[in-house]
């Protein structure tokens, strides 16, 4: 028994060492108190055993200084949320600052100069230990567009090494744990391209959150999923193509977190009988009863929707949507969530974000499967899973399968993440569960799918679906998940990476370059 426990104890530090270990990083919005009934959450209502990072969003800027949106926050919300340390001191926390609806000119004001910027730093260490955060996560959409000058790519870069420095100092000066430094980006290549010199941003940042979601909306004029896994070969939207976008480009893959959204975006078709994916439509469905947000439902809102709608699955993406009327949704579930989840283990990204708990069924009411449905899938996949790996080698997930979450229909599942995606987490067994179950309704479109048995054969190695090129939809073309793009980033113009000259970071010379605007549709935020 010493020897078996010695074994498991250097098998752990070992996965430890070599940073294997996955985050999962999950955010919380400090509005959500704000919605109606059953809907409201407060930081208590959390599970501080769900995720390894908490993150609270958001804080404000006043005068180049880190501050707390309002006084509840200061008073009520970052106690609360700290707390949770106390049940699960492994548990880290951290501060967001920024948002969609941000903006971007409080950022470049504090980033223009060296004393703006350290007078940031300064109030950001001071908040931050304050009320006990472990670390600062940056949500600045984007440096050099949306109104942002071009310079602010370089002056980010200034700002986060200036931050690390101050951060590294002060943790050896009061003998604490350094401050976590963490940033949300953009899954969009444009953006990439002109908003982050990705290399800088690997080696200064702890991990990195790729919001890949928002990839279709309501601001489009045909449907789209929300969040889709994959994508044809000529389509850079989707999770898969800017994991491993910002990958080529130089990110460390174990700092990347693949974003994982708890909520959908909708669509109003233009004819109820048109509504495969793609289908025409003219704006947004109507709003959630509890988030009144056109065009957005949270997850619960949609566990309310689907039951009275009919369900597809999008064969080549790999997850889900549903209609009614005409109003269509697409979102992820727990076994789209399972195979995104299985799709960060085989390629060693180092885990997943989820926007936000709060959009989850956060007290198992809306659902009816329990408490926190989708991201508890992704604690069972992604943390759970790789501990019970760890320790069982025979038997890899044999919590998982014992699990009161587990229904009847998990082994069916579970036979088509191991043996169609070819998908074996350490310990050579994989179970996921689904907690729907499956609608009689689902049945073959060509626009979409159906959640069945029957889905593409995926090879993640290659990333291939189905045998020599053949669709599994009658009368489209031949789907190739862009796991990895076909145009590789090496191709395309992306600029130098900044020389270095000792610990400073040096920018190659510009001219002076007018500000640079980017216009978005009005629909779509990340907040």
């Amino acid at each position: 028994m010493g020897k078996l426990l010695l074994w498991v104890g250097l098998v752990l530090v070992l996965k430890h060492h070599n940073g294997a270990a996955h985050k999962l990083v999950c955010y919380f919005a400090n509005w959500a108190f704000s919605r109606p009934g059953p809907a409201s959450i407060l930081p208590r209502d959390l599970d501080p055993f769900l995720c390894t990072h908490l993150v609270f969003a958001f804080a404000s800027m006043n005068d180049s200084q880190i501050v707390a949106k309002d006084a509840r926050d200061e008073s009520i919300f970052y106690p609360e949320f700290n707390q949770l340390k106390e049940r699960n001191e492994k548990l880290k926390t951290l501060l967001s600052i920024g948002g969609w609806n941000f903006g971007t000119s409080r950022f470049t004001t504090m980033l223009s100069t060296f004393t703006n910027r350290e007078k940031f730093i300064r109030s950001a260490i001071g908040l931050l230990r304050t009320h006990g955060f472990d670390g600062l996560d940056l949500f600045f959409l984007y440096p050099g567009l949306r109104g942002s000058p071009r310079r602010d790519r370089w002056n980010f870069l200034f700002l986060l090494e200036e931050l690390l420095l101050a951060f590294r100092r002060e943790a050896q000066l009061t003998m604490r744990p350094r401050l976590l430094l963490s940033a949300a980006v953009s899954a969009d290549p444009h953006v990439i391209q002109k908003a982050y010199d990705v290399r800088l941003l690997g080696r200064l940042l702890d991990f990195i959150n790729v919001l890949s979601y928002d990839l279709h909306g309501s601001w489009e004029k045909v449907t789209g999923h929300n969040s889709p896994l994959f994508s044809l070969s000529d389509d850079p939207k989707s999770s898969a193509y800017t994991m491993n976008y910002w990958r080529k480009l130089g990110a460390p893959p174990e700092k990347l977190l693949m974003g994982f959204p708890t909520y959908g975006r909708t669509f109003r078709l233009l004819k109820a009988s048109k509504n495969e994916l793609g289908a025409e439509a003219v704006g947004p469905a109507s709003p959630g009863k509890y988030t009144k947000q056109a065009g957005f439902l949270a997850y619960y809102e949609v566990c309310s929707f689907v039951q009275r709608a009919k369900k597809r699955w999008i064969d080549h993406q790999y997850v889900p949507y549903a209609y009614r009327g005409k109003e269509w949704v697409g979102y992820d579930d727990d076994i789209s969530f399972s195979y995104k989840a299985f799709f960060i283990k085989k390629e060693h990204f180092g885990g997943a974000m989820v926007w936000t708990l709060d959009l989850d069924d956060v007290r198992g009411t809306f659902c009816g499967t329990g408490p926190f449905p989708l991201v508890y899938m992704l604690n069972d996949l992604l943390l759970k899973a790789e501990v019970s790996s760890t320790l069982s080698p025979g038997f890899g997930l044999s919590t998982t399968v014992n699990s009161s979450r587990t229904c009847p229909e998990s082994l069916a599942v579970t036979k088509d993440l191991t043996t169609d995606l070819g998908i074996l987490p350490l310990g050579g067994e994989a179970v996921a569960t689904e907690t729907h179950g499956r609608s009689d309704n689902m049945t073959v479109t060509p626009g979409g799918g159906l959640v069945a048995p029957t889905r593409p054969t995926l090879s993640f190695g290659k990333l291939t679906v189905a045998p020599e090129g053949k669709t599994e939809s009658p009368g489209e073309k031949a789907m190739t998940p862009v796991g990895h793009p076909s145009v590789t980033p090496g191709d395309m113009s992306v600029p130098p990476v900044p020389i270095q000259t000792g610990d400073r970071i040096t920018p190659p010379r510009r001219q002076a370059v007018a500000p640079e605007k980017m216009t978005l549709p009005s629909g779509k935020r990340s907040d």
